[in-house]
């Protein structure tokens, strides 16, 4: 077996519509796919998917609490973007009220290069990275 990359994660949400919203708008992904009987909608983030889950839906209400902000069980998650243009990017998002940390240089699964972070309305910490540095591992 060889893990090839990421398929989709779940985040568990308190309130749905400000989710979508947040990963359509701020970050300019598109909704795939919406299972209502579940509460559960399907954000495509390039060749991953991102699942938010209703906590009052039936896949939500077997999660137990709701996430909190001293009670999560995920630290982060990082996500490649291109064209990684940190000005561009703490411009748009801080014109819809999004708070960005300021670019690092950080290692990540294709070696170093240049990332950030920001929270989505619910504290989940996503990390934008660009392009690594050539050679460097």
């Amino acid at each position: 077996m060889q893990v090839l990359g990421l398929d989709h994660i779940v985040l568990r949400v308190r309130d749905m519509e400000r989710m979508v919203a947040f990963w359509r708008d701020a970050l300019g992904c598109t909704v795939e796919k919406v299972q209502a009987e579940l509460g559960l909608v399907h954000i495509r983030a390039g060749n991953a998917l991102i699942d938010l889950v209703d906590i009052k839906g039936k896949l939500g209400r077997e999660g137990g609490r709701a996430p909190e902000a001293e009670g999560r069980n995920l630290d982060h998650f990082c996500l490649r973007v291109e064209p990684f243009d940190p000005a561009a990017i703490r411009a748009r998002l801080e014109s819809l009220g999004v708070a960005v940390d300021q670019p690092r240089r950080r290692f990540g699964a294709e070696g170093y290069g240049d990332s950030i972070y920001l929270s989505d309305p619910e504290g989940n910490r996503i990390e934008l990275k660009g392009a690594s540095e050539p050679g460097e591992r």
